[in-house]
């Protein structure tokens, strides 16, 4: 009998695509649960069939499944080139199996919709993607090589029209011991070296030569396979090209996981949290620009993450030929994690390693205390929000219709609705100076708690990183003294020793450049957030006591 599962909570599919509503308690036959990004395909009753979350439904024991009339089993899609491109599908089971002779996984990438821009809630799983970093020419640079091989590799569907799942190889971080022990030799490029070098406060990157920015506008709804699928993209245009790209939530989401892989020192900023419904609303679209918007302008203004080679592929390319390439080619990148720091230049000065492990004792002291108080700022946020468009709103609507309900009693006494009496009037305008002061609260949070909102959100990522940026150096440290003691033992030369110490000296002053890094841009930033907000309190809270002394002026007339 084939699997069925019973649905646990209504779930309302999005118009336009290929998920399917559900209702509590009813019966599915499951069709396919290799979709990926925590969604099963199920037929219903009906003979309809769709995606819905597979956390909302739970599996049928044998003796609990029921027999079910369905609809006969789907025909064969051997038409369906026009849509797909070179494929066959054969049916069997309830499942359909997708072939290509030229595919890896991420042919239709550059417009292909995998659902992973909402997923189904906190019991999804994600996608494993691999440690891959595209390499694109740095504006003012050498144009790379972008005419390599590509692969012919095989990748499945788990249904006709259904998602595409990404295949690739299994990622494993590096660990970083095969640069500590000298194993690791790559020919950097001059261009692509960064520097550290000494500051006005400590040792610090290298500062941006030609500082740019990124503007984050026009989210639009698009589609495509004939309306079947849909998204969001998001248009960026950097300062120093004016060339727009576009960008849905995937692209940024594969470009975060890549620069996690790749920088395992910096704190890589955070994306808008994934939603389950309400993927179009105008309003969620539009905080997610804003802190997409967020997560630009940090990795603008980072001196290393601004001119790494996969974020200005992103932010450039607008070929897809050579979109798959970079894609391909970071495959075979080997400077991930520590080893990335074969691409540093440091001072010569070697470091005292009791200064570092009291500036690396502070910083997980500061990042610990930091961690707890942006969270509260960040929730404190939200609850604002919700009280004043809620309980802030209501209050003030209630006291305006009290007035006005008084208002309308004395014009009663005097015999007619429509009164002509000064007084019932202006208990009249107070009662709807109230009810447009609701209003007011209900539209504030938007100028003011959630920019904050959005800003701690920021935050909130950068300093949850830090520990494992902590931990990470912290693991390099005790290899060293590994190798310290092996020298003692005679069972390391003092050649190997010192290279080991010198490549640690290195991993410690990309520490210390990022600490300093961050301490001077939360400084300017914060300041500058904060400024803002009270501005607009100020601003909001001026306009309720104009509001105010105006209905007050209607008493002396």
């Amino acid at each position: 009998m084939t699997a069925q599962v019973q649905a646990l909570y209504d779930f309302t599919g999005e118009a336009g695509t290929t998920e399917m509503s559900i209702t509590s308690g009813e019966i599915l036959t499951l069709i396919n649960t290799e979709i990926g990004e925590g969604w099963w395909e199920g037929k219903n009753s009906k003979g309809e069939t769709g995606l819905f979350p597979a956390a909302y439904v739970r599996k049928l024991t044998p003796e609990e499944s029921v027999p079910s009339k369905m609809a006969p089993a789907a025909p064969r899609y051997d038409q369906a080139a026009d849509d797909w491109g070179d494929q066959q599908y054969s049916a069997g089971d309830n499942n359909y199996q997708r072939t290509a002779s030229h595919d890896d996984g991420w042919d239709d990438d550059w417009d292909d919709d995998t659902y992973s821009e909402i997923g189904p809630g906190p019991q999804q799983s994600k996608p494993h993607y691999s440690q891959q970093q595209p390499l694109t020419p740095l504006p003012g640079m050498p144009i790379n090589d972008y005419n390599q091989h590509i692969d012919d590799t095989v990748s499945n569907f788990g249904s006709v029209g259904t998602v595409r799942k990404n295949k690739f190889a299994p990622s494993s971080k590096v660990s970083g011991e095969s640069y500590l022990l000298g194993t690791l030799n790559v020919d950097v490029p001059e261009s692509d070296k960064v520097y550290i070098v000494q500051g006005e406060d400590g040792f610090v990157w290298s500062p941006i030569s030609q500082p740019y920015n990124v503007t984050v506008a026009s989210p639009k709804k698009e589609s495509k396979f004939k309306g079947i699928k849909s998204f969001i993209a998001y248009q960026l245009t950097p300062s120093f090209n004016n060339i727009q790209v576009s960008r849905r939530y995937k692209h940024f989401d594969w470009l975060h996981e890549r620069l996690q892989e790749k920088f395992s020192l910096i704190p890589i900023p955070p994306l808008p949290d994934k939603q389950i419904s309400g993927r179009y609303d105008e309003q969620l679209i539009e905080r997610r620009r804003v802190q997409l918007q967020e997560f630009v302008d940090w990795m603008c203004k980072h001196p290393v993450l601004s001119k790494c080679e996969v974020w200005q592929h992103f932010l450039t390319c607008t070929d897809e030929k050579r979109w798959k390439a970079g894609k391909r080619q970071a495959e075979r990148d080997n400077l991930l994690g520590l080893n990335y720091c074969i691409s540093l230049v440091v001072p010569e000065k070697a470091l005292l390693q009791s200064q570092l492990d009291h500036i690396t004792e502070q910083c997980h002291t500061f990042i610990g205390s930091m961690d707890t108080s942006v969270k509260s700022v960040t929730n404190m946020c939200l609850a604002q929000t919700k009280r004043f468009q809620g309980p802030y709103k209501a209050d003030c609507q209630k006291t305006g219709e009290a007035f006005y309900n008084l208002g309308n009693a004395l014009s009663l006494d005097e015999g007619t609705i429509v009164s002509t009496s000064k007084l019932t009037s202006a208990i009249k305008m107070t009662g709807g100076a109230y009810i447009e002061i609701g209003r007011m609260y209900e539209d504030q949070p938007k100028y003011d708690w959630e920019p904050l909102g959005d800003k701690f959100h920021l935050y909130k990522g950068i300093v949850g990183s830090f520990p494992d940026v902590l931990a990470n150096h912290k693991g390099a440290i005790q290899k060293k003294r590994e190798c310290e003691r092996l020298r003692t033992e005679n069972k390391m030369e003092v050649a190997q020793l010192n290279e080991v110490l010198r490549r640690t000296d290195v991993i410690s002053y990309a520490l210390l450049a990022e600490i300093n890094h961050f301490k001077s841009e939360r400084t300017v930033d914060l300041k500058l957030t904060m400024q803002k907000f009270l501005k607009q309190q100020i601003t909001f809270y001026k306009k309720i006591v104009e509001k105010l002394e105006l209905t007050l002026n209607q008493y002396d007339e």
